[in-house]
C-alpha cells in the first residue's frame, strides 16, 4: 500500500505565503497533448507567517516546458521539482511566473482537471483538480481575476467556453480558431472550468429586477436539444426566486450549462460555466420520470444558486466546505419547497437524511459538519457536510425566524462578499445581525453523531398543567467520545383529544401562546411546563422535523393512528405513520428470529384504509404514509442484522396490505388511473405517485388481474413515470425477460434510460442476481469508466439490493471487492464511494460479519491503492 498521504488538520490552517492578482492562460487544445500557458501576477501576502517563504506552487501528472520569473527564464537548478509541487526559492515580494506545462486529456480517466469525453473537452477542478492542469496556488482562500484564452481545431471543436464574459474571437492558421473569456470576478482555482467540443445550444434571456438582461444557453451533445427544456424553465424558476427571496441577482452577461455522460458528481457551480451530469439536464416525458424532473430543477437551483453562496463568497480551507454546500442544499430545498409542495419537500428530505446521513453519523466515517483532518477532500463530499449541514442552517432559520434569517443573509453577503470565509463568519453574521447569542450553537460544526432526545410528558389535573422533559445526548463517535450539549430548536404543538390544536402557553407567561411553537432546548435536562390545559394532551413533537435529531417519546399505537387521522403539520403527520411502520417492522423482524408469524395489527390496516379513503389529503402525502421505511432504514434500526430475514420480514408486511387492503388499493389506483395525457405539475404529479404506490403494493400478491394491470400500464403509459413504475413490479416476477428485452429495444440508443433499465435489474429479487448482474457488465451499454454506469448497475446492486449483495456465500461482498479495486485504478474517487457498502460491516450477525471484514482487509491490502479508496476501507476497518 503506497496511500502513505498525511492528514491534514483543520487547525494546522496558514493563511498563503502568496495571493495571485491576474491569472492569464492560454490553452492549445489537443486530445493527447495540450499545452497550457499561464501568466500569474502575483505577490506576497502581508499576512503570511514567514515573509521569506519560497513560492510553493501545487502540480500533478504535468510534464514541465518553461518558467520564467519576471521575464527571465529559469534554468533547471533555480527551482525545485517534485511529484506534486514546483517550488521557487528567493522570489521577490511582488513577482510575474510565466509556466508551461502540458498535459494528457486523453488518458485521464480520473475525470478531474482536463479530460476528454467522448471527443469533447471538460474540466472538473474542485476540490484540487486544478493543480492536473497547470501549476498554482490550488487552495480556496487565494481568489485571482482570470483571462483565459482557448485555441483549437475549428471543425473538430466549434464551441469554446470558459468562465466570464466572452470578450473576443478570432481565426488563425491550420484552420485553427480562438476565443477570449474574461471572468470580472476574484475567484479560487477549482471555479475554474472551460468546455471546448460539437455542441449544440438552447438558447434564452432572462429579465433581472434592475433592468438587466441575461443570456441563458444551454449545451449538449447533437441530438439532444429537445431534452433541455425542462432544464432551461428551472433555470429562469431559480433565477426569479433567488431574487425574490433573497435579493440577489445573477452578475454576468452570460449562464452557461454545459452536459456532459462522464462526471463524477451531478454538477459543478464554476463562475458562470456550470458543467453539469446530463442526468441533471436531459429530460422529457417519454425518457425521465417525475423524480428526474424533480431532480433536475433541483440541482439546477442548487448549482445557480452557489453563484452568491459559494462563488461572490467562498470557503476560506475545504474544511468549511459546508459553509458553500450545507447553505446551498438548504436554498434548494426551499426553493423546491416553495415551487411545489412543502409538505412532501421537507419528508423526502428527511427520510433521505435518516437512511444515509444518520448510518454516516453512527459508522466509522463519522465526522463534524466542519471536519478535523481529512486524508483525501474528495471523501469529505459527504452526507454530513451536504445534507447535516443544510440542516444547521435550516435550523438557524428555525431559531430567527424567516425575516430573522434573510438579515443574517444580508449582512453575510455585506462583509463578506468576494471573500474566502469560515462556518463561524456565518454564524457570526446570523447572531450579529439579530443581537442574540449563538456561541453554544457551534457544536453542531464540532461535534459529530446524532443526538438523541428522550422525551416524557406529565400531566397534572389540579394543576391544569402539562410538562415535557427533555433529555439529550449524543452517542460516542471516532475521536469524539465525550458530547456536550448542543442548542436544540423543538418544534411541537399539543392536541386534545378531539384533535383540535391547543394554545401552548409556559408557566410565567401571561397571554395565550400559539399553537406550534419552538422550544429551545440547550441542557442535558430541560423541562416545560405548559399551562391552562383543561385535559392530557397529546404531543406532536419535532414538527417539520426542527432538528436532525432522533426522538423517543413513548407513543401508544393508538396514539400514532390519532396523529395520523389528526396532526395539522403534515411532516408530523407522516412521522406518526413512519413510527408505527417501522415498530411493526420491528416487531416482525423479532418474531421472525424467533420462529413466530409477523402480524400486522388490525389497527394498522385500519388506518392506512382510511387514509386511502380520504380524498381530501394530498395524494402525494398519501403516497409517503403507505411507503414502509427502507431496508437501508431497518438496518440502521437493528443490531446484528440478517438482511436476508429483514428484506422477507418487510416483503411479508406488503403481502398483507395488498391481501387485506386489495378493494382501497385497487379503488385507488383505477381512480387514479384516468388515462389524462401526461404533464408535469404538482397535482399530476402527486395523482401518479399514489397511483403507483398503490400499484407497487399491489403486485407483491400474484395472480391474474394484477399481471394484466402491470402490462397494461407498461404497454400503454405515454411517460416514462408510469412505464417504469410497471417495469419495476415486473422485474420482481418470475420470466420478466420479454418486458425487459421490450425495454432495451426502445431504449438502447439512450444512455440515461439505460441506466434505469440496469438498476432495475441491480436491484431485483429475484434469484440469479450474481449472473445477472455480471452478464450486464458486459452488456454493450455499459463502461466501469462511466460513474453513472456504475451507479446505475454496481453501486445499485451493493447499496440497494441488501438480499443478494449479504449473500451467505459472500459472493457480493467480494463481487464489490473486485470492482472497488479496478475502479481504483481507473477512478479513485468512485472506488472510494462504492468502498463505503462496507462501512457498516459491523452491524450485521457474525457470519456475514466476518466475510465482509475479510473483504476489507483484502482492498487494504492491495499495492498501490487510492488515497482516497484508502481512507474509507482503513476508517472502516478501525471499527
Amino acid at each position: 500500500m503506497t496511500a502513505s498521504r498525511l492528514a491534514i488538520q483543520r487547525l494546522d490552517y496558514t493563511p498563503p505565503d502568496f495571493l495571485i492578482d491576474m491569472v492569464d492562460l492560454t490553452f492549445e487544445l489537443e486530445e493527447s497533448n495540450t499545452r497550457v500557458a499561464s501568466r500569474l501576477v502575483m505577490k506576497r501576502n502581508p499576512q503570511a507567517a514567514d515573509p521569506a517563504a519560497a513560492l510553493v506552487l501545487h502540480g500533478e501528472a504535468l510534464l514541465l516546458e518553461s518558467v520564467k520569473l519576471d521575464g527571465r527564464a529559469l534554468a533547471s537548478h533555480e527551482y525545485e521539482l517534485s511529484d506534486d509541487r514546483l517550488t521557487l526559492p528567493g522570489v521577490g515580494d511582488s513577482v510575474i511566473v510565466e509556466i508551461v506545462t502540458r498535459v494528457n486529456p486523453l488518458a485521464n480517466t480520473s475525470l478531474m482537471g482536463l479530460y476528454v469525453s467522448n471527443g469533447n473537452f471538460f474540466t472538473q477542478c474542485e476540490a484540487e483538480g486544478f493543480r492536473k492542469i497547470t501549476y498554482y496556488l490550488d487552495r480556496p482562500d487565494v481568489m485571482a481575476k482570470f483571462t483565459t484564452t482557448l485555441i483549437a481545431d475549428k471543425a473538430r471543436y466549434p464551441v469554446l467556453l470558459s468562465n466570464g464574459n466572452r470578450v473576443g474571437e478570432g481565426h488563425l492558421d491550420r484552420n485553427r480558431h480562438w476565443v477570449k473569456w474574461v471572468d470580472p470576478f476574484r475567484k479560487p482555482s477549482y471555479l475554474f472550468a472551460l468546455v471546448a467540443g460539437k455542441l449544440v445550444s438552447l438558447v434564452d434571456k432572462h429579465q433581472t429586477p434592475s433592468g438587466r438582461t441575461v443570456n441563458l444557453e444551454i449545451y449538449v451533445e447533437p441530438g439532444n436539444v429537445d431534452k433541455c427544456h425542462h432544464a432551461m424553465a428551472s433555470i429562469k424558476k431559480a433565477m426569479t426566486w433567488d431574487e425574490q427571496r433573497f435579493g440577489l441577482e445573477y452578475d454576468l452577461d452570460t449562464y452557461m450549462i454545459v452536459a456532459v455522460s462522464d462526471f463524477n458528481m451531478g454538477a459543478m457551480e464554476n463562475k458562470g460555466l456550470n458543467i453539469f451530469n446530463t442526468k441533471y439536464v436531459l429530460a422529457k416525458p417519454e425518457t425521465a420520470t417525475d423524480a428526474d424532473f424533480d431532480g433536475i430543477e433541483s440541482v439546477v437551483a442548487h448549482e445557480y444558486f452557489h453563484n452568491w453562496t459559494g462563488n461572490r463568497v467562498t470557503c476560506r480551507d475545504w474544511f468549511q466546505l459546508s459553509l458553500k454546500e450545507g447553505l446551498t442544499v438548504y436554498r434548494d430545498q426551499e426553493f423546491s419547497s416553495d415551487v411545489g409542495s412543502r409538505a412532501v419537500q421537507r419528508i423526502q428530505n428527511v427520510r433521505s437524511l435518516r437512511e444515509y446521513q444518520f448510518a454516516e453519523d453512527a459508522g466509522p466515517q463519522a465526522h463534524p459538519v466542519r471536519p478535523d483532518s481529512y486524508l483525501e477532500i474528495n471523501n469529505f463530499y459527504t452526507w454530513t457536510v451536504y445534507e447535516k449541514g443544510s440542516e444547521v442552517v435550516r435550523m438557524y432559520a428555525t431559531l430567527l425566524g424567516r425575516e430573522g434569517f434573510r438579515k443574517g443573509m444580508d449582512l453575510y453577503f455585506r462583509r463578506h462578499d468576494g471573500q474566502a470565509v469560515t462556518c463561524d463568519d456565518f454564524r457570526a453574521a446570523m447572531a450579529d445581525a439579530n443581537q442574540v447569542d449563538l456561541a453554544q450553537f457551534a457544536l453542531w460544526y464540532s461535534q459529530a453523531g446524532t443526538p438523541q432526545l428522550t422525551v416524557e410528558g406529565a400531566y397534572d389535573a389540579a394543576d391544569r398543567t402539562y410538562t415535557l422533559t427533555v433529555r439529550q445526548r449524543c452517542p460516542a463517535t471516532p475521536g469524539q467520545p465525550v458530547k456536550r450539549p448542543f442548542h436544540i430548536p423543538l418544534a411541537l404543538g399539543l392536541l386534545d383529544q378531539r384533535g383540535q390544536p391547543l394554545p401552548l402557553t409556559l408557566r410565567g407567561e401571561r397571554e395565550a401562546g400559539p399553537t406550534s411553537r419552538v422550544l429551545e432546548v440547550r441542557d442535558a435536562v430541560s423541562r416545560f411546563v405548559f399551562t391552562d390545559l383543561a385535559e392530557r394532551p397529546i404531543p406532536s413533537l419535532l414538527r417539520d422535523f426542527s432538528a436532525p435529531v432522533k426522538l423517543d417519546y413513548p407513543y401508544t399505537d393508538d396514539e400514532l393512528v390519532f396523529l395520523m387521522a389528526h396532526d395539522e403539520d403534515d411532516f408530523a403527520r407522516w412521522e406518526a405513520a413512519n413510527t408505527y411502520a417501522l415498530r411493526l417492522l420491528r416487531e416482525g423482524y423479532a418474531a421472525a428470529g424467533r420462529g413466530e408469524p409477523v402480524v400486522v395489527p388490525e389497527r394498522y390496516l385500519e388506518a392506512i384504509g382510511k387514509l386511502l379513503a380520504n380524498e381530501r389529503l394530498d395524494p402525494a402525502l398519501v403516497a409517503l404514509m403507505l411507503e414502509l421505511p427502507s431496508e437501508q432504514y431497518l438496518f440502521e434500526a437493528l443490531d446484528e442484522v440478517d438482511p436476508a430475514l429483514l428484506a422477507q420480514v418487510r416483503i411479508t408486511v406488503l403481502e398483507t396490505l395488498a391481501r387485506e387492503l386489495r378493494g382501497p388499493l385497487l379503488a385507488t389506483y383505477q381512480r387514479l388511473n384516468d388515462g389524462e395525457p401526461y404533464r408535469f405539475d404538482a397535482e399530476a404529479v402527486a395523482r401518479r405517485s399514489l397511483k403507483n404506490v398503490c400499484l407497487a403494493i399491489l403486485a407483491e400478491r400474484e395472480g391474474p388481474m394484477v399481471s394484466e394491470l402491470l402490462v397494461n400500464q407498461y404497454r400503454r403509459a405515454d411517460n416514462m413515470t408510469d412505464r417504469l413504475a410497471a417495469l419495476r413490479c415486473l422485474a420482481q416476477r418470475e420470466h420478466p425477460e420479454e418486458y425487459l428485452e421490450d425495454f432495451a429495444q426502445t431504449w438502447q440508443d439512450d444512455a440515461l434510460v439505460m441506466d434505469k433499465w440496469f438498476t432495475i435489474q441491480a436491484v431485483s429479487r429475484r434469484p440469479g442476481a450474481r449472473t445477472r448482474v455480471e452478464q450486464l457488465m458486459a452488456h454493450p451499454a455499459f463502461s466501469i469508466r462511466n460513474p453513472n454506469k456504475v451507479r446505475a448497475l454496481i453501486g445499485a446492486f451493493c447499496q440497494q439490493n441488501l438480499q443478494h449483495f449479504h449473500a451467505l456465500d459472500g459472493y457480493g461482498y467480494a463481487f464489490a471487492a473486485d470492482r472497488i479495486v479496478e475502479l481504483d485504478r481507473i477512478n479513485p474517487q468512485i472506488a472510494a464511494r462504492l468502498a463505503a457498502c462496507f462501512n457498516r460491516w459491523t452491524k450485521l450477525e457474525p457470519q456475514r460479519r466476518a466475510l465482509m471484514k475479510q473483504e476489507l482487509e483484502r482492498i487494504a491490502a492491495v499495492p498501490g491503492l487510492s488515497a482516497d479508496t484508502y481512507e474509507i476501507v482503513s476508517k472502516a476497518l478501525q471499527q
